[in-house]
């Protein structure tokens, strides 16, 4: 998890059909101490850190479960909250959009022999996105205990599900 990847992923094989290890996950989840710090629909569930321990660069891991012959893949994300998430890819395409209404005035600046003051939007917004990405990788090394409290809290519910026998469902 110490990678410069923005959102870390990893898969985990499972030997039940994509359905079963869902519902199987999601009694799990529910007879577990941590229902309420997840959420889930299908074969979807996202993790979240215990409320008095969220902070801004707290992660949250979002799970899905993928059918594969003979039997399924469990894929987790780790990523900002989605409120967070919506923000920094806004300020990058923004950043974007700057930088090629900034290239295309300076150019146009340019060809019309004026001073090409456009241009400062590619610095300004290289700098920016480039602070951005640092500040996401300062968010996972703050978060990295918690990445590893939530993956070791999926691992845990995942040996459950698999060891219980059928459940009511």
């Amino acid at each position: 998890m110490t990678s410069a990847r923005m959102r870390p992923t990893f898969a985990i094989d499972l030997p039940l059909p994509a359905d079963e290890a869902a519902r199987r996950l999601q009694y799990q989840l529910g007879v577990s101490q941590f229902a309420d710090e997840s959420m889930g629909a299908g074969r979807f569930v996202d993790l979240v850190v215990d409320e008095a321990d969220r902070r801004i660069w707290s992660p949250q891991l979002s799970i899905q479960i993928e059918d594969l012959d003979g039997g399924s893949v469990l894929r987790g994300r780790f990523s900002p909250r989605p409120d967070l998430w919506t923000f920094i890819m806004f300020v990058y395409f923004f950043m974007a959009f700057l930088m090629l209404f900034g290239a295309s005035l300076g150019y146009v600046q340019w060809t019309m022999a004026d001073l090409p003051w456009g241009l400062w939007a590619l610095p300004v917004g290289l700098v920016i996105i480039a602070g951005l990405h640092g500040a996401s990788q300062i968010g996972q090394r703050l978060g990295q205990e918690q990445m590893h409290q939530l993956r070791s809290r999926l691992d845990d519910l995942v040996g459950k599900a698999l060891d219980s026998p059928e459940t009511d469902g």
